[in-house]
């Protein structure tokens, strides 16, 4: 529960009492009174096999979305992205890529030379020049096609497991 929402918004401090005690309580329920309680906030009966702790955490958090708020649409579109892009198999790489913010920057170490390339709204910059994509500044630095997330240590694992950065520490610095 977040506890600066009594400081946010007065009367607060009842309604954050209130949800404390109804967290509290969830403890102490038997497992039918969970599941009724699981129809109650969800309108469906719950889940079959699903453990006492799985029942309490998920009502918890349906009593904390109704007291203060659930996930914002652009958090709800996200998710939804993600997920889709995980049940087609064919379809974009199984793990995220993490967003780059406008303004940061991604160092790389390569030939013996420090490279600096910088994250527009519209693509990168290196050496002065605009690159619609980081492949094509990853094949201008190394003279070789390779993936551009790779090549700056943004991808999380390689199809074998083993990380993709390599041990000299480059890849993504805000600044």
């Amino acid at each position: 529960m977040n506890k600066d929402a009594t400081a946010q918004h007065p009367g607060a401090a009842v309604q954050a009492t209130d949800i404390d005690a109804q967290l509290s309580a969830l403890k102490e329920l038997a497992p039918e009174q969970l599941r009724v309680a699981w129809r109650r906030h969800y309108r469906v009966p719950p889940p079959r096999g699903l453990s006492r702790d799985m029942l309490i955490r998920a009502i918890a958090y349906k009593i904390q979305e109704h007291a203060f708020g659930g996930l914002s649409k652009s958090t709800l579109r996200r998710l939804t992205t993600l997920a889709r892009a995980l049940d087609n198999p064919k379809g974009p790489s199984r793990e995220p890529h993490p967003s780059l913010k406008p303004g940061t920057k991604l160092v790389r170490e390569w030939g013996g030379t420090t490279h600096t390339v910088l994250v527009l709204d519209d693509g990168f910059e290196y050496l002065g020049q605009r690159y619609a994509s980081l492949t094509k500044v990853a094949a201008v630095i190394s003279r070789l096609h390779r993936s551009g997330p790779a090549f700056f240590g943004l991808k999380r694992a390689t199809r074998f497991g083993r990380r993709s950065r390599s041990s000299d520490g480059e890849g993504a610095v805000n600044g």
